[in-house]
């Protein structure tokens, strides 16, 4: 199984190139979603992160509050890293779960989209990476409106993560989601065509 490693910064459209692949018929396997499988009430990880950051970034009904604990993590690296500590192996372990899964279905090939990938050791798992990018004046323009906040808070998002000029250099494939939808989707739609025969996939 042909495993490729989707990312890209924050509010770069990765989401939106995920969602074009598996409309297309891609498996895609969300590190996002993998990350609040990992923290719902009585996990090991839920448990370690109310003993780290305390109660209060529990919702009514127990589950974590993801907006207050980014609140506090995005302001401090050190919680930042805390979280990540707790929370990477769990996502790890879940992901790799997944992967074995497809591998015994016989899926040929499978995107991994992970906000974290080339930062964490995830990238050893994957055998290319494909990259998502955005021009810096339109990530913070996309990630103030997306999330509903103030530049200042946008610029703590953007700057808790590696830089996309950084990135960029890990990249195979480089899909720029800076203008029209239908652009990114004519972009995604070749190369998925391109490489399913690539890998001989019906």
């Amino acid at each position: 199984m042909k495993v490729i490693g989707l990312t890209g910064g924050i509010a770069s459209g990765k989401s939106l190139v995920a969602g074009i692949l598996e409309r297309d018929g891609a498996v895609v396997v969300d590190a996002d979603q993998l990350a609040r499988e990992a923290v719902i009430p009585g996990a090991p990880s839920y448990k370690a992160i109310i003993k780290e950051f305390g109660a209060t970034i529990l919702n009514p009904d127990g589950t974590i509050d993801r907006k207050a604990l980014g609140a506090i993590v995005f302001a401090d690296t050190t919680a930042r890293k805390r979280l990540e500590q707790i929370t990477h192996p769990a996502i790890k372990k879940l992901a790799e779960k997944r992967l074995a899964e497809e591998r015994r279905k016989g899926t040929a090939v499978l995107f991994y989209m992970a906000p974290l990938l080339i930062e964490t050791e995830a990238i050893s798992s994957v055998d290319e990476v494909w990259i998502v990018y955005l021009d810096e004046k339109t990530q913070l323009e996309r990630l103030i409106k997306r999330d509903g906040i103030d530049k200042k808070g946008a610029l703590l998002k953007i700057k808790a993560q590696m830089t996309i000029a950084e990135k960029l250099k890990f990249g195979k494939i480089i899909i720029d989601n800076s203008g029209p939808v239908e652009k990114t989707e004519k972009q995604v739609r070749e190369l998925w065509e391109g490489l399913l025969r690539a890998v001989k996939c019906p």
